[in-house]
């Protein structure tokens, strides 16, 4: 947006396009704001504007615009209280003489966004949880869009191939507000469908690519590679003996439990008795760098157009974890595992993985599995990010 646009909206007083706010003093306001525009309820189909070092009445409040303040700012797509990621971008810009921080927010492609489980709208002065009516209808505004794959509707797919009863058990209360759902008086399809799990049309109701991934009876069933193979070796080549091999698949919640548990099942712990008073076990693997890496794996993989499973190949000397898919959007194969560098193939799938608590701050797997092996004195993590598979490596504690 130029400035005269900016500028422009800045004296509108009455848009509902607009937030101003003089500080960050109340951060949770902002992110209901960001929440709002991006489900964009009045169909304006242009981005929302939040000018940070303004007062209400539109005069400067002479904010110190730092980069630490844009980076607080920046943050909020990402730190896991906006689900999915809203399309945001932050900018320091000066507007009649005063230096302000900018949000930019633009509609979401498949809404409704959620703020801390809260469906938030906003029309005219008013920004408020969305009602039943209110959701229905961001809902079913995307019978219009190009979805991403993730929420793609798998039309030979019905609801009695999800696991309702997982869905209401594990899925929902990570994904709304306790007190939304106590009040919640829609049906079981218009509930997954505004969790994105379902699609409406004219008819019955069928499961998205992301229902089937998160509580779909049977997964592979619909999406082929949509499982774990695991293989233990005794050595270092994949030609020898085989230990142990499992073929991990079921619902997302399901399927990384059981793969955790194999993981676990697999770590070898030495006990040390001669470096100090007190005996210390030492696993020659960290349970957490392991989980970090092969949820990164599920979440970032390509789904479509390939019946390839991720793979996790443990070897005597190593773990080998290998993903469908090559880098994505902004990663590249240069920039791939730098801090701060991410994007998302599986948008919905993120979110689906926040939801379940899998995913606390996005954006930070590999540096908590680097930090881990640290801590646990293996080596760092190597990647070998290739155009139709990433690898990961991680090297035994020696």
């Amino acid at each position: 947006m130029d400035d005269a646009e900016l500028e422009a909206l800045l004296a509108d007083i009455e848009s509902d396009r607009v937030e101003r706010k003089a500080s960050l003093a109340d951060r949770e306001r902002i992110r209901e704001a960001i929440c709002a525009f991006a489900n964009d309820l009045p169909e304006h189909g242009r981005p929302g504007v939040i000018f940070v070092g303004v007062r209400e009445d539109g005069s400067c409040a002479n904010l110190a615009i730092t980069d630490e303040l844009l980076r607080a700012l920046a943050v909020m797509r990402s730190d896991g209280n906006l689900v999915p990621f809203p399309h945001m971008v932050v900018q320091r810009r000066r507007l009649r003489g005063c230096e302000m921080a900018i949000v930019l927010v633009h509609p979401a492609e498949a809404p409704p966004v959620r703020c801390r489980g809260r469906v938030w709208v906003l029309v005219g002065p008013r920004r408020a949880v969305a009602t039943p009516e209110e959701e229905r209808r961001l809902t079913e505004r995307r019978r219009a869009r190009d979805l991403p794959y993730d929420v793609q509707p798998l039309t030979q797919a019905r609801l009695e191939d999800l696991d309702l009863d997982l869905f209401r058990r594990c899925y929902l209360p990570g994904a709304v507000g306790a007190e939304i759902a106590e009040q919640n008086q829609r049906s079981v399809e218009e509930q997954l469908a505004s969790l994105r799990l379902a699609f409406l049309r004219e008819g019955p109701a069928v499961p998205t690519v992301l229902g089937v991934l998160v509580a779909g009876k049977d997964p592979p069933g619909f999406i082929p590679g949509a499982y774990i193979q695991f293989l233990r070796l005794a050595g270092t080549e994949l030609a020898d003996p085989i230990k142990d091999e499992e073929r991990i698949a079921g619902p997302l919640p399901e399927m990384l439990r059981r793969v955790e548990q194999k993981m676990a099942s697999h770590i070898e712990t030495a006990r040390d008795l001669t470096s100090g008073p007190l005996e210390v076990a030492q696993p020659d693997y960290p349970l957490v760098a392991l989980q970090q890496l092969v949820r990164n794996a599920v979440l970032h993989r390509n789904y479509e157009g390939t019946k390839a499973p991720v793979r996790i190949y443990w070897f005597s000397d190593r773990v080998e974890i290998l993903s469908p898919g090559g880098p994505y959007g902004q990663v590249t194969r240069e920039n791939f595992g730098r801090p701060g560098i991410t994007d998302y193939r599986n948008p919905y799938l993120a979110e689906a993985m926040k939801n379940l608590g899998y995913v606390q701050k996005f954006g930070v797997g590999i540096a908590l599995a680097r930090r881990a092996l640290q801590q646990n004195g293996n080596p760092p993590p190597e990647f070998d990010p290739q155009d139709n598979y990433v690898l990961a490596v991680i090297r035994r504690r020696r």
